[in-house]
């Protein structure tokens, strides 16, 4: 495949939100964000709300009531962050000055620059702004070549890589080789994130979320570039 074949396959969609490029880009903040409250906020997850689950119920039934809050106060704003998102959808759909997935990502780079200066004694509070931005994220960013996908978590792309390669294996389609392709590379990177934070967090420390700003600024620009 030439240079520019692959690249127009890496963003051939009607629109740049749903490109595999962008679906790249925010997997890697996903990632790198799971990772920083994890490594660095008292090891809570921003975005897989499953462990935060377990670790909770662990906590509940060994009578650390106090300790199960940091999980469950997080949860409720990951929560929170879903209704809202959904409902900046509803009424911004159609909006002309931006798009309307451009309006999530503009309070989720001031929550990733906000985060950042909290101390460690401000965890939980920095938990639940990650956690309410990610939750923004996953709601607003569902669709990348044509197939739902998750920008903040991985067991919804495996099990979707999956049952691609199993369809693939049985009837020899290009289209599901393809998908399979879209969502192992997701996950890749995603991975590629938790790794990059969990070199730099020990260095860094809790102004390590600041290194997300970037590629979130990048992605909102390529979609005002696509958007014009």
């Amino acid at each position: 495949m030439t240079r520019k074949a692959l690249k127009q396959k890496l963003t051939s969609q009607s629109q740049m939100s749903e490109s595999f490029i962008l679906a790249a880009m925010l997997a890697f903040c996903g990632g790198f964000q799971d990772a920083y409250t994890y490594i660095v906020r008292d090891k809570v997850f921003a975005n897989a709300q499953t462990g935060n689950v377990v670790l909770m119920s662990i906590d509940l039934f060994n009578g650390r009531i106090l300790t199960a809050l940091r999980y469950l106060i997080p949860l409720s704003a990951f929560a929170a962050g879903i209704f809202i998102a959904e409902n900046v959808q509803f009424y911004y759909k159609h909006s002309r000055k931006l798009h309307w997935r451009q309006t999530i990502l503009i309070p989720e780079m001031l929550i990733m620059a906000a985060a950042g200066f909290f101390p460690a004694s401000l965890d939980l509070a920095a938990n639940c702004l990650i956690s309410f931005s990610c939750a923004m994220q996953v709601q607003s960013f569902r669709t990348v070549s044509g197939n739902a996908y998750a920008s903040t978590m991985c067991i919804g792309n495996l099990r979707s890589a999956v049952c691609a390669v199993s369809a693939y294996a049985r009837d020899k389609e290009p289209s599901h080789k393809d998908t399979a392709l879209y969502y192992f590379g997701v996950i890749l990177v995603f991975a590629l994130g938790a790794a990059v934070c969990g070199l730099i967090a020990p260095h860094l420390g809790i102004h390590t979320i600041w290194l997300s700003l970037p590629i979130l600024l990048t992605s909102f620009l390529m979609m005002e570039l696509d958007r014009e």
